[in-house]
């Protein structure tokens, strides 16, 4: 599902996903029998250089793309990313049923009924969930995301020197590592929950299809400024114990609190789509990713108020990966943040 962008036939592709902390970049072989991962690297973002998304420091950010690729040794310049936020808009809605094409001719019209955006000023997509049934009606994955969004991510990119050959949605990106290495999760209503630096992204799967997004303000800077304003620790020291790396006798409270407010987002979530779906069944399972999902205790926390059985996802799970690639750091550490990075490497870039 490359939205705002063609699929094309290249060998190589480079994701890369620009987090408010962190900026990953990953690099996919498509030439063999199956796909292989040949390459994985990181950088940290300066603090509020991107704060929620939103890139409020162009020069800082393409400076750290830049130099990302330099020491990762990357020479193609054609990348695939994405967007997401408040400014993108995912649902599940009916219209009548019609050939793709035919689809395409009506889609915008379609689409004001559903999308609180200025229409004059969006970008759109779709995809017909059910093409071969015969009702009179038919599903349709709406998509729309603000030309502006897209648009400034685009410069951002061209300031960086590199050609965005695909602007992907974050929540299909997500999906698109998902399934491939968590295929029985494609059954039933799940949750994908990526805890990242200051959003947490909620995305709610129905047999295997991304039908519901929200997004929660609150990350692992929150966390993270939780034992720094109430214990005093430093800024390094508490990110050490949120990940598990030093320990903290009372890190417990702050992921039951924090673990809590999650729980809600997801609760709420499911049960939205419940109301709007006739087909769907309650949560059966959450999986969780990003840069949160590693914090000690906290699947722990989920499981208990949402009653529901919590997995880590392993963006490397079913994946092929180059002997090297995990040579500079453990694969444990760093494989939670990559699924989006992943996804998007994934996919064929013109």
């Amino acid at each position: 599902m490359a939205l705002f962008g063609l699929f094309g036939g290249k060998k190589t592709s480079v994701g890369l996903d620009i987090g408010s902390g962190i900026i990953k970049l990953v690099v996919v072989d498509h030439g063999g029998s199956e796909a292989e991962l040949t390459k994985v690297a990181t950088t940290e973002v300066a603090a509020d250089a991107i704060v929620e998304g939103e890139v409020m420091d162009p020069g800082l950010v393409s400076e750290a793309i830049r130099g990302l690729f330099e020491a990762a040794g990357v020479k193609r310049k054609s990348v695939v990313t994405a967007v997401g936020g408040r400014d993108v808009i995912v649902k599940k809605i009916q219209m009548d049923r019609m050939k793709e094409a035919d689809a395409r001719e009506v889609i915008r019209w379609e689409a004001e009924q559903h999308v609180p955006f200025d229409m004059a000023n969006v970008e759109l997509d779709f995809q017909i969930l059910d093409p071969e049934a015969e009702g009179l009606q038919m599903n349709v994955l709406l998509v729309a995301a603000k030309r502006e969004l897209v648009e400034s991510r685009v410069a951002l990119l061209s300031e960086a020197g590199l050609d965005p050959s695909v602007i992907d949605v974050d929540a299909f990106a997500i999906h698109n590592a998902f399934e491939l290495n968590h295929p029985d999760a494609m059954q039933g209503v799940v949750g994908l929950v990526n805890i990242g630096h200051e959003v947490t992204n909620v995305n709610i799967l129905e047999d295997g299809v991304p039908v519901l997004t929200r997004d929660l303000s609150v990350g692992t800077r929150r966390f993270r400024e939780d034992l720094q304003r109430e214990k005093g620790l430093a800024s390094e020291e508490a990110e050490r114990v949120i990940q598990g790396q030093s320990q903290h006798g009372d890190l417990a409270g702050y992921v039951s609190a924090r673990g809590e407010e999650i729980s809600v987002g997801v609760e709420r979530a499911a049960a939205f789509l419940a109301t709007a779906s006739r087909s769907a069944g309650g949560l059966s399972r959450v999986y969780t990713t990003g840069g949160g999902a590693r914090i000690p205790g906290l699947n722990d926390v989920l499981g208990a108020r949402l009653r529901v059985p919590i997995e880590l996802a392993n963006p490397v799970q079913r994946l092929r990966v180059k002997d090297d690639v995990f040579e500079a750091v453990p694969v444990d550490e760093v494989a939670p943040l990559l699924m989006l990075a992943v996804g998007l490497a994934l996919r064929r870039a013109s």
